[in-house]
């Protein structure tokens, strides 16, 4: 279907996946590799750097085989309407939150799950449409270079206060996965026709409960482990206070009662097409800072 080391147009190129997965790409060479960021870009003999913003520009202009799409799911049935040239092949990131917010008493994240779904959905039909072969790969809670909002803000927290809170025990399954092993993924789907119109759901080699998650970041960070488990309406006033600091607005007590509530996803379909083997959670400095 796919000529011999394609054209690959890669949108979200200067977020984390985007880093791990150019990196490869370089590595493996053969690939002509045209980049999208919004912000300019240091060149790079092997990369095609463009400057765009997905909500604005046009790309419709650009020749390229495969598309790979790490930028935010929501934006991409626009995108799809006046595709790139050429396009047989999408590889799309969406997110596993689809499934675990859905629930959520937070009205905000429930509409975010939503317009996730919504975003899957239109994807698939307009690739039907136009015959593009997708697939759709679904992360858990991803980390690698310090750009997640979770690890990253656990981490945060801890440098700068010395210890983390918890509700209750935060005894919820997790399974973080590596951004370079989601890197790799797409390298095995590129031309796998078994992966073809699928979606698959990616998590992390470990699987840990909230608690221990947590734990592994303190030593990561070579840090004594502190943990604060604080009752729900203690934490709730916290989160109220911490809420007033711009960098804790995000903050919503739904993120809390998700400690207790396993977020556990299988990914032996992913195994089994194409080889994915995710490396277990053992994080160092580099990829909490």
């Amino acid at each position: 279907m796919i000529e011999d080391k394609p054209t690959l147009l890669i949108f979200g190129a200067s977020n984390q996946i985007g880093f791990f997965l150019l990196k490869r790409l370089v590595a493996e060479q053969g690939f002509k590799l045209i980049a999208i960021s919004r912000q300019p870009q240091s060149p790079h003999m092997a990369i095609e750097w463009r400057q765009g913003n997905l909500k604005h520009d046009d790309f419709s202009n650009i020749l390229a085989d495969v598309i790979i799409y790490a930028a935010p799911l929501p934006l991409l049935p626009a995108l799809l309407q006046n595709a790139p040239t050429g396009v047989e092949r999408l590889i799309a990131f969406g997110t596993t939150s689809r499934y675990t917010k859905t629930d959520s008493r937070d009205a905000t994240e429930r509409q975010l799950a939503q317009t996730y779904i919504d975003a899957e959905n239109a994807v698939i039909q307009q690739c039907q449409r136009q015959h593009i072969a997708w697939t759709l790969l679904r992360p858990t809670l991803v980390y690698g270079c310090g750009q997640d909002k979770n690890i990253r803000f656990i981490a945060r927290f801890i440098q700068r206060f010395g210890f983390f809170p918890l509700l209750g025990q935060a005894n919820g399954l997790r399974q973080p996965v590596h951004a370079d092993d989601l890197a790799l993924a797409c390298l095995q789907v590129i031309d796998c026709q078994l992966s073809f119109n699928r979606a698959y759901n990616l998590s992390g080699g470990s699987s840990l409960t909230y608690q221990q998650m947590v734990e592994h970041i303190f030593h990561a960070l070579n840090k004594p482990v502190r943990l604060c488990k604080l009752p729900a309406f203690s934490l709730a006033v916290a989160v109220k206070v911490l809420a007033i600091l711009p960098q804790f607005r995000h903050l919503s007590m739904s993120m809390f009662e998700r400690m207790n509530q396993d977020l556990f996803f299988d990914h032996q379909a992913a195994q089994r097409d194409f080889g994915f083997k995710p490396r277990p959670f053992q994080p160092d400095r580099d990829a909490l800072n």
